[in-house]
């Protein structure tokens, strides 16, 4: 497998950890935002921690990458904690709609810094996704402007901090910028955590850790396929978090989709196919084969 290829691999197992992070975060009831984002990162901290003793790298990276680290770092926790307002103020569709901004503002952020230039055909399958998200979440956009331009922002965030993971991704493991982010995310999101805190039943802490667990896959899902490809390549394979959402909501929650969200579905999976073969490489011929033998 080329990198591309990897990098597509990686980004759908994130997609699909992080739908499993999101299903376990709404079974677990009716918790603090802030509560909640804190498991999510001091369990994906644990995971991390582990990798980075098992394979006896650095805790906090290398001295001269300290400051992407610590970008890389702010920009995720800015993007979670606004993401985590925007779900509590928004309707969850128009919430969802701006979190799914952050690959268009990513391909723009890393064309812009990382001078990655965006092919016709990249824009164009970016462009059918995101009508295709369209058709799945069904924005009303009934919110206040205000709320509405945090999540924004929060998505801007995001974008920001896959970017930077595009500088990090040869300069340090995957396992190590995990465990920077989610220790930095882990402790600034203590206090909060402590004055906020509200007891929790056997089955709202187990829910939660299994949240932090699938959070870890998705973000080492996420701090893989960006090592591997640039951002307007693969990222718009995180639309594949819709379908698994989508399938965890039927199995589990006896939610069906509506005709929009299915032709949404179609559309996503045939934007993301389009893009998967125009980025694969030309096959070479059997002439070709035996002239350079």
């Amino acid at each position: 497998m080329n990198n591309i290829t990897k990098g597509i691999i990686a980004l759908i197992i994130s997609s699909l950890g992080f739908s499993l992070m999101s299903f376990f975060v709404k079974y677990s009831g009716d918790l603090p935002t802030i509560q909640k984002a804190f498991f999510r990162n001091f369990v994906s901290m644990l995971v991390a921690l582990a990798f980075v003793l098992y394979y006896k790298e650095r805790l906090f990276g290398k001295k001269e990458n300290q400051g992407w680290l610590i970008l890389r770092s702010s920009l995720g926790l800015i993007g979670i904690v606004l993401s985590f307002y925007t779900l509590d103020k928004l309707v969850l569709s128009d919430a969802d709609i701006l979190n799914k901004l952050s690959p268009f503002f990513t391909i723009i952020l890393a064309s812009i810094f990382l001078k990655e230039y965006i092919r016709r055909f990249q824009l164009v399958s970016i462009i059918i996704a995101f009508i295709g998200a369209l058709f799945v979440i069904k924005p009303s956009f009934e919110s206040t402007t205000f709320v509405a331009l945090i999540g924004v922002i929060g998505a801007i965030a995001a974008a920001g901090a896959y970017t930077v993971l595009r500088i990090l991704g040869p300069r340090e493991k995957f396992y190590t910028v995990v465990f920077y982010f989610s220790t930095f995310s882990t402790v600034a999101l203590l206090p909060f955590f402590i004055y906020q805190y509200e007891t929790m039943t056997i089955s709202q802490f187990t829910t939660l850790i299994l949240s932090g667990i699938f959070a870890a896959v998705g973000q080492f899902g996420l701090t893989i396929a960006y090592s591997y490809a640039p951002a307007k390549e693969i990222s718009i394979f995180v639309y594949t978090t819709i379908i698994f959402t989508a399938l965890l909501s039927i199995v589990f929650f006896k939610e069906y989709p509506d005709i929009y969200s299915v032709i949404g579905y179609i559309i996503i999976f045939a934007a993301s196919f389009y893009m998967y073969m125009k980025n694969l490489p030309p096959k070479r011929s059997a002439l070709d084969s035996q002239t350079n033998k």
